[in-house]
């Protein structure tokens, strides 16, 4: 079975930056599109990026400029660079992939197989 594990979350100042991993074991992900959703209390689960097979990104327009979406597909990792952090953008943070027929999914139906989070706090 697919599993995928995030890390790196943690408290940071406003402006400070933060740098999550997540890690994917059970299977081949390197052909998929895989992306980072957050939910913060009292909120819905909300789209923050998603990157192709071969590293093309797409981003949210709330973290657009702030945050940067990479992956290794030898490692089946894929990283999210959080830059000029916002109290704002306190959440948890979960790492998703997605099925196979998905090109540059935003939707949180799109994706097939989900971590437990990493909670990010950026303090005001």
């Amino acid at each position: 079975q697919v599993q995928l594990a995030e890390s790196g979350g943690g408290l940071v100042q406003t402006g400070g930056s933060l740098r999550l991993a997540c890690s994917a074991s059970g299977r081949t992900l390197g052909s998929v599109a895989m992306g980072w959703f957050r939910q913060a209390p009292g909120k819905e689960r909300e789209f923050v990026a998603t990157i192709s097979p071969k590293g093309t990104a797409y981003y949210a327009d709330s973290v657009k400029g702030r945050f940067t979406i990479s992956r290794d597909n030898t490692a089946v990792t894929v990283y999210l660079q959080m830059n000029s952090l916002k109290p704002e953008d306190t959440a948890v943070y979960y790492c998703a992939a997605a099925t196979v027929w998905a090109n540059s999914p935003v939707e949180s139906d799109e994706y097939e197989h989900w971590g437990q989070g990493t909670q990010v706090t950026v303090a005001s």
